[in-house]
């Protein structure tokens, strides 16, 4: 990604699991392209050092960062109180945290299934909190970190948490088919607004996603997965929908290498993605 056009000049991104992997990649280049960048991670060690090495990239002080483990839902309220004090305008939201517990099921703080909790109730909050901000934008964008496993989730209604026989995939594919209803049924709601709404898949990506699933299973992954792309380049996709013209006008899609493609079925299912939305609501407390 070139700088030297510095196309996001005086924009103001927001980008969620900043801190590494394709997250830190999204910071770096939105930061190379001129725009003040606020990474949100869970480590402050990590938030600081994050914010040291962009500033050192980019020979600027474009970048801030807000402390918040997205897991837990009172950390979110209070990441969006943080942000709405310090500033007056949100242009790009990117929420890129997530995570994937292969063999153990979590539960959050608030007590709920993590791959749920981190993966969908999370930016299905963060998002609804920082609305007001991104409307007074020009142009606000939102971009949400999906992926190709949403194409085998399906939504349990009755056991969003999973308490059911836990899977760790299923428990990943669902959050992930849910981010990318979501979505759409974002899109839906602010038609009217300036604001757009998307969802990617950024590829199989050879970063520290899986680790927390233990060493010896992450290194077997990496080495049956040898396919697998560097994290700047599984950035690309959130980068072209933060950044690119083209997309200026489109909303409520799906992408895969800059390009939109068809979802899964059920990820146009409207009724399914009001009844997602009202169980959000709920399980975060938010105002309806």
């Amino acid at each position: 990604m070139s700088d030297s056009t510095k196309s996001m000049m005086n924009k103001i991104c927001v980008v969620t699991g900043a801190t590494s992997g394709i997250g830190l990649e999204t910071a770096k280049s939105l930061a190379l392209k001129g725009a003040f960048v606020i990474v949100v991670g869970r480590n402050k060690k990590k938030c600081s050092a994050t914010v040291k090495q962009i500033r050192q990239l980019t020979e600027a002080s474009l970048v801030d960062y807000v402390c918040a483990d997205l897991s837990d839902l009172k950390q979110v309220y209070h990441l969006a109180k943080i942000l709405k004090e310090k500033y007056d305008r949100i242009d790009v939201l990117v929420n890129n945290a997530g995570a994937y517990f292969k063999s153990q099921r979590y539960e959050s703080v608030d007590g709920y299934e993590m791959t749920f909790a981190l993966n969908y109730l999370s930016p299905f909050l963060l998002t609804s909190l920082l609305i007001d901000l991104l409307k007074e934008s020009d142009q606000g964008r939102i971009i949400n970190v999906s992926s190709d496993a949403h194409y085998k989730g399906t939504i349990q209604l009755d056991d969003l948490q999973s308490k059911q026989g836990y899977n760790g995939f299923n428990a990943y594919a669902q959050s992930k088919l849910a981010l990318v209803l979501f979505t759409y049924e974002l899109a839906r709601r602010l038609k009217s607004t300036n604001i757009t709404v998307n969802a990617l898949h950024p590829g199989l990506v050879a970063t520290n996603f899986g680790k927390n699933n233990g060493w010896l299973r992450f290194y077997i992954r990496r080495l049956v997965m040898r396919n697998e792309i560097k994290a700047s380049e599984g950035s690309t996709t959130s980068i072209y929908l933060a950044t690119s013209p083209d997309v200026a006008n489109i909303t409520g899609s799906y992408f895969i290498d800059e390009k939109q493609v068809k979802s899964s079925e059920d990820s146009y299912d409207q009724k399914l993605a009001t009844q997602l939305w009202e169980v959000g609501e709920i399980l975060t407390n938010i105002p309806t």
